[in-house]
């Protein structure tokens, strides 16, 4: 499991906290571990993978809504507190199509684990910043809707960026970061 040391300030430091850059596909930060899932799966017909490059991470296929119809990139387990933030920061190139961010912490539903699904949508190859509330991730098992458990951004254990959007045919998503952003000074310990 990837640790990734996140700074606190101490109870007596009124310094609202900075944004957090968790990657940016450079030299200088931890390697995720990203890796493929389709809907093969599951029997579908899709086909998506990736390929990392200096500063960026580009994500491509064509979905297959005959099957599963998605394509999804995801980061081996991490160990990430993002208590002290407010949501998910992503700087990405798209392509007009709709993707969805996927959160794991330990949370469990039925003794299955569960993630946290927030979908937005994209500009036809134009670069965006998204901010993503950790209030909008929606739990999920194998794509059901679930009425909980809550997201706990102090547990965050993997990453994932999914195209599931029920449509057929090539995308094509370059994200030059993942982040998490701050509005407020953080409560007391």
């Amino acid at each position: 499991m990837t640790s990734l040391a996140i700074a606190s300030p101490n109870d007596d430091d009124p310094t609202p906290v900075e944004d957090l850059l968790i990657t940016d596909f450079g030299a200088g930060l931890s390697d995720l571990g990203w890796y493929v899932v389709n809907d093969g799966v599951m029997g579908g017909l899709s086909e998506g993978g990736f390929e990392l490059r200096p500063g960026e991470l580009l994500f491509t296929g064509k979905t297959n809504t005959n099957g599963g119809g998605f394509s999804s990139i995801r980061t081996m387990p991490v160990a990430l507190n993002l208590s002290d933030f407010e949501g998910i920061r992503l700087k990405i190139l798209g392509d007009g199509r709709r993707y969805t961010w996927q959160l794991t912490t330990n949370a469990m539903w039925r003794g299955r684990p569960v993630s946290f699904w927030a979908e937005f949508d994209t500009r036809d190859e134009e670069w965006d910043i998204i901010d993503i509330p950790f209030s909008r991730f929606e739990p999920r098992f194998r794509g059901r809707v679930l009425d909980g458990p809550a997201l706990d951004p102090g547990r965050i254990t993997g990453l994932g960026l999914m195209i599931n959007d029920g449509k057929d045919g090539a995308f094509a998503a370059s994200l030059a970061s993942v982040g998490a952003y701050a509005t407020q000074v953080p409560s007391s310990r």
